[in-house]
């Protein structure tokens, strides 16, 4: 991580975990133990929307911003089951997770989509989270670069300089993503640093610099220290280990000292 130059984030991701009860019980155990990371290290819980308002309310006060784990990109209009970023700054979300591995294999989302949810999501003033990452057929025939530079190009297109610095990339090998595989720290770095030079050729150094980018590859209380020292990973999107309270603390606690 480069503090100095850009944001470190630590974000959970619940996926459709937790009740409203069990979600203001997980964010009240959270709170002191995270209290630290304020004004080092921005500390986010990506919640299902059923849970927004009620995690809006337990982190009152305190260092935790909430996220989203989805969002449409029409204002609105007949789109039944969806949510507008409207929608969601209204409730009191600043961030949101777009194009995760999940919703792309299983709910058709594509790079098209994922392009204009994010566009719809800077235009309201949301802080948008886009996950990248390749298959584990694409990395054994050797095309990660290409895919995640394919990704990074449509996903952010016609995106300004100045918004996406306002964006959060997530690279999260889907090969990795709740299978207990984990990208080496090695490898994590390797596909981060490729997301930020793809960055500086499309909007040039300084923006790339700027970007916070995290990696979401199964980060874990006893891998984390690791992934995080690398110099191009400033942070992690976490899925399991961000149910349990001292697992998620432990994981800010090494950004807070990395």
């Amino acid at each position: 991580m480069k503090k100095s130059v850009r944001k470190a984030i630590i974000a959970g991701n619940w996926k459709m975990n937790k009740t409203r009860p069990e979600a203001k019980e997980l964010l009240d155990a959270l709170k002191p133990l995270v209290a630290n990371a304020d004004g080092k290290v921005e500390v986010v819980a990506c919640v299902p929307f059923t849970n927004i308002d009620t995690a809006v309310s337990a982190t009152e006060g305190s260092n935790i911003k909430i996220g989203a784990e989805n969002v449409h990109f029409e204002k609105s209009g007949a789109f039944t089951g969806e949510i507008s970023a409207d929608m969601l700054v209204e409730a009191g979300v600043e961030y949101v997770v777009i194009g995760h591995s999940e919703r792309r294999q299983y709910f058709g989302e594509t790079d098209e989509t994922v392009n204009k949810r994010t566009k719809a999501a800077l235009a309201a003033g949301l802080k948008p989270i886009v996950c990248v990452g390749e298959l584990l057929w694409e990395r054994e025939c050797g095309i990660t670069e290409e895919v995640v530079a394919r990704q990074i190009k449509l996903d952010l297109f016609d995106v300004s300089a100045e918004d996406v610095k306002k964006t959060v990339i997530a690279y999260e090998p889907v090969w990795a993503i709740g299978t207990g595989k984990t990208a080496t720290a090695d490898q994590a770095e390797e596909v981060c640093a490729l997301i930020r030079a793809t960055l500086a050729k499309l909007y040039g150094d300084e923006t790339a610099q700027a970007v916070t980018i995290q990696y979401g590859g199964s980060m874990n209380a006893k891998n984390c220290a690791e992934l995080l020292a690398k110099e191009n990973v400033d942070g992690g999107l976490i899925g399991g280990a961000s149910l349990k309270a001292d697992d998620f603390n432990t994981i800010v606690q090494a950004a807070v000292e990395g």
